[in-house]
């Protein structure tokens, strides 16, 4: 551990894959475990490489054990734009930061990762021998080595154009991997009980990143579908709680959304996907409610929502209506009869999630949405500014030219709050 108040480079090898959600999960993830996003790279765009300084190691590796977005983080002992560089760094790299991982005792090996090329064998034993000037002491294992490290070449973002050489090189010793394996277990082609519009699982965790979701918090999803961010929270150590409209959906009864099965099985429901995961514990319940009409008392009861209301694409936007909603010229029903639903536009259903988080939030919580927006080119979208919301995360996934699904993450706080 870095001494206080000096904080050690470390270098991210992030995943080529929902670029635009990287930055804001890292941030996330490191304000939720005491540190701050510092660095002195300019822009993060499309690159894998990220140079951050991290008060501590066990920081960096509380990261590593959420992070969906990154691969792997090192300690980073050199960088350079070209060999020379590298090694000018290396040999100005404090030698008692190094001795504890390279003495007699130990085991060791050398990693090469490259960034849009291939290398030979025989190139990468080249590049290993000529660190020969490191101190190492102690011996090769290249199966159970202790200590790991790794030479990192990045050679750009344009495949059809490779450069002889690369534009930076890294040597770093390897502290931990990300959680990218989360994407695969948890997949929704492999859960339980699925529906038209189940949340991918890798943006379930990210949303759940975004909403510094950690363990004993109270999760809440007022559109929960078929619980996909339920399970997110719940793997973090959340309760977990949701309502949705649809009756079939929270009861699991209906059609089947599956290819060759026409209606759900007896336990397909939320409960059971949870169940699947090894997670029901965390489950406190899932009710059919409307989200335009809380049945909720006055009182701050969620560390985090976290939801993906309907847009009205592939899922209706619906809301229970009254005698009094029915617009004139459309034939009333009985007194006793209540329509099934209304149609429920989309800027009622925003201000109503919000007007509920403002009330239901604890001081801190964060609420994570998707918004649909329309972007023409050139322009961000613009967004209402809350009152008792403040907009901490913007991030924005594209469909199609001109439209884009945002995440919002605002954050419950009072006038005077710090942000």
């Amino acid at each position: 551990m870095a001494p206080p108040g000096i904080l050690n480079r470390y270098l991210l090898l992030m995943a080529q894959e929902h670029l635009e959600f990287r930055l804001p999960e890292i941030k996330s993830l490191l304000s939720l475990f005491g540190g701050q996003f510092i660095s002195s790279q300019e822009t993060y765009g499309k690159s894998p490489f990220w140079i951050l300084s991290i008060p501590s190691e066990d920081i960096a590796r509380n990261l590593m054990k959420r992070t969906v977005c990154a691969k792997s983080i090192f300690e980073l002992w050199g960088h350079g734009k070209c060999p020379e560089e590298l090694y000018s760094s290396l040999k100005n790299y404090p030698a008692e930061k190094m001795v504890p991982f390279l003495h007699s005792d130990s085991t060791y090996k050398i990693k090469i990762h490259t960034f849009n090329k291939t290398l030979t064998q025989e190139e990468k034993v080249k590049r290993i021998d000529a660190l020969e000037f490191l101190p190492f002491e102690g011996k090769v294992n290249l199966k159970k080595p202790q200590h790991v490290f790794s030479i990192l070449e990045d050679y750009g973002l344009d495949p059809n154009h490779i450069p002889e050489n690369p534009h930076n090189i890294y040597f770093g010793r390897w502290i931990a991997d990300g959680q990218r394996e989360l994407i695969e277990s948890y997949s929704v082609k492999k859960r339980h009980f699925i529906g038209n519009t189940s949340m991918d699982a890798g943006l379930s965790f990210i949303m759940a990143n975004h909403g510094k979701v950690k363990k004993n918090d109270i999760v809440f999803d007022p559109f929960v579908g078929t619980g996909g961010l339920l399970i997110a929270s719940a793997h973090f150590g959340a309760y977990v709680y949701g309502t949705d409209i649809d009756y079939n959906t929270v009861h699991g009864l209906g059609k089947a959304s599956r290819k060759n099965q026409k209606w759900r099985g007896p336990d397909e429901n939320i409960r059971a996907n949870l169940r699947q995961y090894g997670l029901e514990k965390y489950y406190l319940d899932v009710l059919v409610s409307d989200a335009s009409k809380p049945s909720w008392r006055k009182g701050t009861y969620f560390d985090a929502i976290i939801t993906d209301p309907p847009y009205g694409i592939r899922e209706s936007t619906r809301r229970t209506g009254s005698q009094k909603e029915i617009p004139k010229g459309i034939e009333k029903c009985p007194e006793s009869h209540v329509p099934v639903s209304l149609s429920y536009h989309l800027s009622d259903m925003f201000f109503d999630l919000l007007n509920f988080s403002a009330e239901t939030l604890v001081l801190g919580g964060r609420l994570v949405y998707w918004l649909p927006v329309y972007t023409p080119e050139g322009q961000k979208p613009r967004i209402h500014q809350y009152l008792v919301s403040l907009l901490t995360t913007t991030i924005m996934m594209s469909l199609l030219f001109h439209h884009s699904f945002c995440i919002y993450t605002p954050r419950r706080w009072y006038p005077g709050t710090p942000a």
